[in-house]
Parts: C-alpha cells; sequence; structure tokens
C-alpha cells in the first residue's frame, strides 16, 4: 500500500500494519498491588504498634524496597492494600512538612534530599482498607476498583529480592512484554517445605519461563508437582479478579490467590518465571537477619567497618 503525504512517499507493508496494530494492543504493567494488612504475628512484639512492613534493613523499611523496585520497572500507581493499624505506611509516603523544615533551617540537604526522595515524581499512592485478615486473594480482590481491567503486578514486602541492577519485578515486566500473559516469580526449594509455599507445575529447564500447567497450595512433599516454589512477585491479567469473586476459602480458611490462579491457567496461559538474583524470606526471623547483614556488607557507608564488626564476632 503507497501513499504521500506533503510531498513525501512511503510504503506500509503488511507486516508493518501488523506490527502497529499488536503494538496498539499490547498493555503495559503501571499499576501494583501491595498487601500490607498482615498482623507481623511472627515479630511481636515489635510489630504490636509497627508495621511488620516498617521494619528496617539498615536504613530503609522493606516496604520501600518493593516499592522501589516496582517504580524501577515502570510502575506509576502504588495500591496498598492495609488495615487500621498500618497508618505509619501512609506517614512514610507522605510529606512530612515538619521534619523537612527542621532539616532546610539545620542546613542538612542530604538528608532532605533523602526524605523528599522516597517517593519519586509522577508515582501516586491509594490506600484501600481490608476490613478482616482474608488472605492474599482476598487483599487482592479489595483492589479491584482501582484495577478495572487493566494487568497488574503484586508485590509482597516480606519477599526482598536483590536483583542486581536488573530488579526482579523489572524481568517479569520485560517478559510480560512477550507473552502479555499472567506470569509468577519461582525459585527452587527444598523438598521438605512445599507446605511453606504455592507449588507450580512447570518445566524450567530450558529456560527462565515456562507455561504453567498447574498450581497448588502448600501441598505435601509427596503431592507437590516440582520443587519450584511461588515467591512474592506476581503480574496478573484482569481475569484474575474475576476469579477471585469465584474463589470459596482454601489453606487456612483464606482466600488463596494460587487457587484463583488455578483456574486462570484453565483458560489462558500463565508463565512460571524463575528469576535472577537472591531472595531473602523477611517474613521470619532468620530471613530478616540474613537481609540485614547482606545489605549492611554491601552498604556505601557502613561495608568495611560492618564487615570488620562480623569478623571480630566470629573470631
Amino acid at each position: 500500500m503507497k501513499s504521500s503525504v506533503s510531498g513525501f512517499k512511503f510504503v506500509i507493508t503488511c507486516a508493518a500494519i501488523d506490527d502497529l496494530i499488536w503494538a496498539s494492543l499490547m498493555k503495559k504493567i503501571t499499576k501494583a498491588i501491595f498487601p500490607v494488612a498482615g498482623l507481623g504475628t511472627r515479630f511481636l512484639p515489635a510489630t504490636k504498634a509497627n508495621p511488620k512492613e516498617m521494619l528496617p534493613i539498615v536504613d530503609k523499611p522493606l516496604i520501600q524496597y518493593a516499592v522501589e523496585e516496582a517504580v524501577a520497572a515502570g510502575i506509576t500507581e502504588l495500591i496498598f492494600v492495609t488495615n487500621s493499624s498500618k497508618r505509619a505506611i501512609e506517614d512514610h509516603f507522605d510529606s512530612n512538612y515538619e521534619l523537612e523544615s527542621t532539616l532546610r533551617e539545620r542546613g542538612k540537604q542530604d538528608l532532605l534530599d533523602i526524605v523528599q526522595g522516597i517517593l519519586p515524581d509522577g508515582v501516586s499512592c491509594a490506600y484501600i482498607r481490608q476490613k478482616s485478615p482474608q488472605g492474599l486473594g482476598h487483599a487482592v480482590l479489595c483492589a479491584k476498583q482501582l484495577i478495572q481491567d487493566e494487568p497488574f503486578a503484586v508485590l509482597l514486602a516480606d519477599d526482598l529480592i536483590d536483583g542486581g541492577e536488573r530488579p526482579c519485578l523489572k524481568q517479569m515486566v520485560e517478559a510480560f512484554a512477550d507473552t502479555q500473559a499472567s506470569i509468577v516469580a519461582v525459585q527452587k526449594i527444598s523438598p521438605t517445605e512445599t507446605k511453606k509455599y504455592g507449588i507450580v507445575d512447570a518445566k524450567l529447564e530450558k529456560g527462565a519461563i515456562a507455561r504453567m500447567s498447574g498450581i497448588i497450595e502448600k501441598p505435601e512433599p509427596h503431592d507437590a508437582p516440582s520443587n519450584l516454589g511461588v515467591v512474592g512477585r506476581y503480574i496478573l491479567t484482569p481475569a484474575i479478579m474475576t476469579l477471585l469473586l469465584q474463589t470459596k476459602k482454601g489453606s487456612g480458611n483464606e482466600i488463596q490467590l494460587t487457587d484463583a490462579i488455578a483456574k486462570l491457567l484453565l483458560i489462558e496461559p500463565v508463565y512460571a518465571y524463575q528469576f535472577h538474583g537472591k531472595r531473602y524470606d523477611c517474613g521470619s526471623k532468620l530471613g530478616y537477619l540474613e537481609a540485614t547483614i547482606a545489605y549492611a556488607l554491601k552498604h556505601p557507608e557502613l561495608s568495611e567497618q560492618f564487615k570488620e564488626t562480623l569478623e571480630a564476632f566470629v573470631a
């Protein structure tokens, strides 16, 4: 097909038209849900009045690491599913005029820049209350009206993932650009730990991504279809919301996101993605301490002195 505009001739091939149509149909991930309504009972009494997501890894709370990962992946709308005891999260991402004014008056520009840079320009926050703890699936469903008909990400701050220059969610967003389908982050786990994870049925020998044929929540080792456990990063198509509405309470008497994903893969492709990076399970005390040590050892201000301190302890 030939055409001309202002005397300039150009040719549009059938392949080029197909590319233009495909580009117009491709959807980008701009929204992310952060389920932060959990009670954090494994860290009591520290979490009695302070959200577990606000526990610091060196000098930043867990939730900030998750938000930074999302922003690095192109997310511009942050949706926090909270409860009445999580106001500290809202305050953290809001302006603190008294603190900022004090830092400005005292000439502490470096600290002022840190405080004002917690949430980048162009990124917005929304907060939704989950009235009672009914599981991860229910928490995601609480954000249905804000998601509407768009694909979205889900990040669990408990899972702190160090992906280096390519954070985990960025890797997944890049994979979504090719698949335009739901993606679940997985890692290899010990067969004895299957009761702690959702386990996927997928074969990843030939690469980092593979289509799933099944998923089950916290199976016994002899019932697990693989040793690939789901960790706290998801990209989901909007169809999951309809399925969550139909999902009954499952493991733990809660509405499980895993159960809805099991239904989703029956009607459209769902992929397992084995990410590059190191995951720290900060929902456990040991994992939290491991993350603190690892991040302290690479902190630009603390690394050398902290290493010496550790060596003195183990000497």
